[in-house]
């Protein structure tokens, strides 16, 4: 992968390869500007590769056009960021359903489904409260519930507990592995929390370009 900084090209990584399993849990980590972020973006069709593929299956979702791979990021895909990007002027219900709207589905269904992912992260009581009225530990419980409402396959998180105290931020990892191990979605996690990184089945370290297995013992 290579951007250009006015003359001059900057290569993030090539010749990077790796394949995940589905339903396994990966964690990358690895310092600042690696490129972290910059994969996670590739893996969900959000940033297009200068060079390279990315199967889901055997489908490459970078040779479908723009509609098609838009609408495979909301049927396949869940999205949890840093920092949860509820739109303020919505219920966290409406905030959940909205990729189920998105895809054209009934309001009454959308609700409903959307209350059920509320159920899951413990927030059902709170549905008709806006962002503004929840803490941050709840509203990035809204963010994976809406992550989740379409039942995708894989879920992509950059960075979840980032912005979360550490008990806050335990309560979501622990939620999140409990989430997984019911609905069985692939999970792949950019983080700099070690310890959040070690609930993983595969840790990989991405330095200099290159991704690098790492035991959880090596992170004690």
């Amino acid at each position: 992968m290579t951007y250009r900084t006015g003359d001059t090209p900057l290569t993030i990584f090539e010749n990077l390869s790796v394949d995940i399993a589905p339903g396994e849990r990966v964690a990358i980590i690895g310092e600042s500007g690696a490129g972290k972020s910059t994969f996670l973006y590739l893996l969900g069709g959000l940033d297009r590769p200068t060079s390279g593929a990315v199967f889901y299956d055997s489908q490459d979702i970078f040779a479908l056009d723009e509609p098609r791979l838009a609408e495979f990021r909301n049927r396949s895909l869940g999205f949890v960021w840093q920092m949860n990007s509820l739109l303020p002027e919505f219920t966290a219900l409406e905030n959940v359903g909205m990729p189920l709207r998105a895809r054209g589905v009934a309001p009454d269904l959308a609700d409903a489904t959307a209350l059920e992912r509320l159920k899951e992260v413990g927030l059902a009581a709170r549905a008709t409260h806006r962002p503004g009225a929840l803490s941050g530990g709840e509203q990035q419980r809204v963010a994976l519930a809406r992550a989740l409402v379409t039942r995708p396959r894989a879920l992509l998180a950059d960075e979840p507990t980032g912005n979360l105290d550490y008990r806050t931020g335990e309560t979501v990892s622990r939620l999140l592995e409990e989430l997984q191990a019911i609905h069985q979605f692939t999970t792949v996690v950019v983080t700099h929390n070690l310890k959040f990184a070690r609930r993983f089945h595969r840790i990989l370290q991405l330095r200099e370009g290159t991704f690098v297995p790492i035991g959880t013992e090596a992170l004690e």
